[in-house]
């Protein structure tokens, strides 16, 4: 989607942090942390825009993004834990219709609302 901003950042028009990636996936440090360590993770393609829209055909790199989230936190420091969250749709505070995943830690997070 040329109008997406991860899509940008994935294809390298638009500069990020990385701090992980390989040939389905990116993560990269967010740029309005939210927590000491805040990083969101996408999968290259523009697979889905929410979790609203996960099937068959795009299951794998969300897979794929779940199989490598605990190498990502040991890589960023967080082994006393770390949050992941998926903001789905206007109302969760979804602003980019691609789907992420946010890496949140490096202090006590305290209860989610």
């Amino acid at each position: 989607m040329s109008d997406c901003i991860f899509c940008k950042i994935a294809a390298g028009e638009i500069p990020s942090v990385k701090v992980y990636e390989d040939e389905l996936i990116l993560a990269f440090k967010d740029i309005e942390p939210q927590a000491p360590v805040h990083v969101v993770i996408i999968p290259k393609e523009h697979a889905a825009a929410s979790l609203n829209e996960i099937n068959d055909e795009n299951i794998g790199v969300i897979s794929h993004i779940f199989s490598k989230i605990p190498a990502i936190a040991s890589k960023l420091g967080l082994e006393k834990g770390y949050r992941v969250v998926c903001n789905c749709g206007e109302d969760a505070g979804q602003t980019v219709r691609h789907i992420h995943f946010h890496i949140l830690g490096g202090n006590t997070l305290g209860k989610m609302a």
